[in-house]
């Protein structure tokens, strides 16, 4: 585990393969997503590290409902029950009723890549194969300040799911990306503004299209669901993103 001060009460933290973020107002935090399963304990730690107690969150926010992003969260509920929060299109995912993640089968014919198969067994042992159920999660506002500290302003990205959702916290120029845009990932060495590999996006067309959401936004601080965090306007990343997406990315046009 590895936390990194982004900004005054904001630090993103490093799991086992994936990052979450805390947003600090007063005592109170905002969580925003909870790694794998296995991450748990450096959930806490976290918490506890910055000065604060698991008790003091007073809402999560979920970017999508990837078991490498809400794992955590049934564990941390068990010891405080706190609202968690997701998109409309997340929720039947978050209640078992849909599934648009990839799967062994998406995965398993890559592994002859070095890089792949390491990353496989990571997060295997992370808890990648936990069936995460969180049907009490509620749908989000988007697009005006969340009642939660920080006052982060949820922002609909979909492609990589069906309901990914981005957080801008306009007070800190920090924009929380999840899995819509990275600068980082196991299976490649490139570092910098990046999107995931298409085999784990659910609408890899739909991905692509949705950057140019992320390149209206005024901020200077990219802090992604995979990899370091990333100073400069987002108009920047998102050319840098586009400009190095393989061609499965794009859509003929018209």
């Amino acid at each position: 585990m590895q936390i990194h001060a982004i900004a005054d009460d904001v630090f993103m933290v490093s799991g086992i393969a994936s990052n979450w973020t805390l947003v600090r107002e007063g005592r109170d935090l905002t969580l925003i997503d909870a790694g794998y399963p296995k991450d748990l304990g450096a959930v806490i730690a976290a918490v506890e590290h910055i000065g604060n107690r698991v008790e003091d969150i007073r809402g999560a926010l979920i970017t999508h409902a990837h078991v490498d992003h809400v794992g955590a969260l049934p564990q941390l509920q068990e010891i405080h029950r706190f609202p968690l929060h997701a998109h409309e299109h997340e929720l039947p995912m978050l209640r078992g009723e849909a599934h648009e993640q990839a799967t062994a089968a998406d995965v398993l014919p890559q592994c002859w890549r070095p890089r792949t198969a390491l990353w496989t067994l990571t997060l295997l042992r992370a808890g990648a194969l936990s069936s995460i159920r969180l049907p009490q999660t509620q749908a989000v506002r988007t697009g005006t300040a969340l009642d939660l500290p920080g006052a982060p302003v949820a922002l609909a990205c979909p492609g990589h799911t069906s309901g990914h959702t981005i957080y801008h916290l306009p007070r800190a120029g920090v924009v929380l990306t999840g899995d819509a845009l990275i600068t980082g990932h196991p299976v490649t060495s490139r570092v910098g503004p990046q999107l995931l590999p298409a085999l784990t996006a659910h609408d890899p067309v739909g991905l692509y299209d949705t950057l140019g959401s992320i390149a209206q936004i005024d901020a200077d601080t990219l802090v992604p669901g995979h990899g370091p965090v990333w100073r400069g306007q987002m108009r920047a990343a998102v050319a840098e993103a586009r400009a190095s997406a393989a061609p499965v990315f794009t859509r003929p046009r018209p």
